[in-house]
């Protein structure tokens, strides 16, 4: 593959090259001074042939030239910026179909776990010396952890309850929010306030965890830690501002130019919309709002919050500065597949040991997961209340199950609107039935995906490869079964459910295998699913996920009058080896053809 690249690279160079050496008179104009020039690179471009240029020169935020060195001097004038690349690899900047960024950069400014592998005393250890840092005014306030990584507790199948914050030198109510963010424990101080008891009856799509006993164990999933999380004191919008910038600023770090915000409430769009106002947003900001389950019973009121919003912080029409849309709305249709939480919706039981010994027969139990939260009816009249009103569905599925349903409402949604560009999007897809994977392209559906789940890790193995059960552990995180089903995958990172490393996740994306350093027990390739390509991956997280929000116009490749969002790498995606690739480093981030990050190192 790469030597036909090296070809088609040569072959363009020669025809650029001619093309400009006897130029029409109307290329005058196109061939005028480019305010930047980049030239002596690897230009990756994801065009329709995903060729390799020189060189490439950026007008007024917009790409006016890509090509050969040769072929770039007419754009070269007085005040042009010139940039050696010195051989290194430009590409487009990344888009993220996916993403929590208030939650992940309010979580950068509290306390946190760190996604690490802790056992119930580290884990108190941990949360001891931060509550010992703690202002001590706050004696009786609120205390939130976050980047709990509750799958990898260890020893496996640790067990956490009230009792294990209970021990705690402090009287405060504390909740401790679970990275994968379905899953949250708290204390029996926040249980008393937040009124759980015995007698508390499951919320619609949510979960009290319970003892032997009956009563709350301080285990609350989904829609049940609502409970506790709306009595916290909200964040003021001086806080929120304060989160979206931490979250740019990590965002344009990893080279992401593009993101969507998953689970959009009001304030948080308003902090990004400060932020644009004041010239502070470096990224595109799209924002999918968040329909709950009950909100979702009532399809033209929650049809009506969404176009609210849009119509007070969209801004219409993309223009090559940074800007904010709201088209899409965000369904949860199940938690997450992964143990203790098993709240995937499943169309088969998981699996369960049958004995008590360490060597217990595991063979399917009777708990298939909660129901979707949203019934199959309601969820059908739903997206094609959203649909009718310009609105695009994107859902979370985890189970298939869910995936199923979620697919099902799209299909009803072909239906009525047959001839309607609507790009509807399931996210996740951990487990998906075989006979779904060709409907992903018969029905236009886009999967967005989370490549750095893909490998052995904690929640992989400890916490599914037994309870899926063989048949469908083949088929977990079905990233290449679903690609060779026609699926135009995209990348959605999920952060703050992992750290933010992009590039990670697109070495998981091409090997299926967990880091070098990992223990000795996640080693080696997950799953039978044959994994992406290079170019695969690469695709997802710039034209596919472009594609999904309507931007492939203007964004998502290098070519001539898209939008100026490219990025400049250490090292070349191309050729290094793929374990190198978690290992990339982005030296600058260009947006709009405005430079908004740039490593110390970019010049050495």
């Amino acid at each position: 593959m790469l030597k036909k690249i090296i070809g088609r690279f040569a072959l363009a160079s020669m025809l650029i090259h001619s093309f400009c050496a006897a130029a029409p008179p109307h290329a005058a104009k196109l061939a005028a001074p480019a305010d930047t020039a980049y030239r002596n690179g690897k230009v990756y471009t994801v065009d329709a042939r995903d060729s390799l240029q020189q060189a490439l020169a950026i007008r007024a935020g917009r790409i006016v030239y890509v090509g050969s060195d040769a072929g770039l001097e007419p754009f070269i004038g007085a005040h042009t910026t010139i940039v050696d690349l010195h051989g290194r690899m430009l590409m487009p900047g990344l888009i993220d179909g996916h993403m929590h960024p208030m939650q992940g950069g309010a979580a950068l400014l509290k306390c946190s776990l760190s996604y690490a592998q802790l056992t119930v005393e580290q884990m108190q250890t941990r949360i001891q010396t931060c509550l010992d840092r703690a202002d001590v005014s706050h004696a009786n306030a609120w205390f939130e952890v976050v980047d709990w990584f509750q799958e990898a507790m260890k020893p496996a199948g640790a067990v956490t309850s009230r009792a294990t914050l209970d021990a705690l030198k402090t009287t405060r109510p504390i909740l401790v929010m679970s990275s994968f963010g379905h899953t949250a424990l708290v204390n029996s101080r926040a249980l008393q306030l937040a009124g759980i008891t015995a007698q508390t009856i499951d919320p619609l799509g949510g979960r009290v965890g319970r003892d032997e006993a009956g009563n709350p164990s301080g285990i609350l999933e989904d829609a049940a830690y609502e409970m506790v999380t709306e009595l916290l004191p909200k964040p003021t919008p001086a806080e929120d501002i304060a989160a979206a910038k931490a979250a740019l600023d990590a965002l344009r770090k990893q080279g992401v130019t593009t993101f969507l915000d998953a689970m959009a409430i009001r304030t948080g769009i308003a902090a990004f919309a400060h932020l644009q106002r004041t010239g502070q947003l470096t990224a595109r900001a799209h924002f999918a709002v968040l329909i709950t389950p009950p909100e979702g019973a009532l399809p033209l009121e929650a049809v009506a919050k969404v176009k609210a919003l849009a119509a007070r912080y969209d801004q219409g029409t993309l223009k090559p500065a940074p800007q904010i849309t709201v088209r899409n709305a965000k369904m949860f249709l199940d938690g997450v597949i992964t143990a203790p939480a098993c709240t995937g919706a499943m169309l088969e039981p998981y699996f369960a040991p049958q004995r008590s010994s360490a060597d217990a027969e595991w063979l399917p139990g009777k708990n298939r997961g909660p129901e979707v939260y949203f019934p199959a009816p309601v969820l059908a009249r739903l997206i094609v209340a959203l649909a009718r009103a310009g609105i695009e569905p994107h859902m979370h599925a985890d189970g298939d199950r869910a995936v199923r349903e979620g697919l099902d409402g799209i299909e009803a949604l072909r239906r009525k609107f047959p001839h309607r560009d609507i790009r509807a999007a399931i996210a996740h897809d951990e487990i998906v039935d075989p006979a779904d994977f060709p409907r992903y392209r018969q029905l236009n559906v886009n999967p967005v995906l989370s490549f750095q789940w893909e490998k052995p890790a904690p929640d992989t193995i400890d916490g599914a490869q037994a309870y899926l059960g063989k048949t469908r552990f083949k088929y977990l995180e079905p990233a290449g079964f679903l690609a060779a089903a026609g699926a135009r995958i995209a990348y959605g990172s999920d952060w703050p459910v992992d750290p933010l490393d992009e590039w990670f996740a697109l070495k998981v994306g091409v090997t299926r295998t967990n880091a070098p350093t990992a223990d000795p027990k996640f080693r080696g390739r997950l799953s039978e699913d044959p994994g992406l390509s290079r170019e695969a991956v690469l695709r997802a997280i710039t034209l596919n996920a472009a594609y999904e929000l309507h931007q492939e116009q203007e964004t998502g490749s290098l070519e001539l009058g898209k939008f100026a969002d490219l990025i400049v790498l250490d090292q070349d995606f191309v050729e290094i080896p793929a374990e190198q690739i978690a290992t990339i480093k982005v030296l600058q981030t260009v947006v709009g053809g405005r430079v908004v990050y740039q490593a110390e190192t970019f010049f050495d």
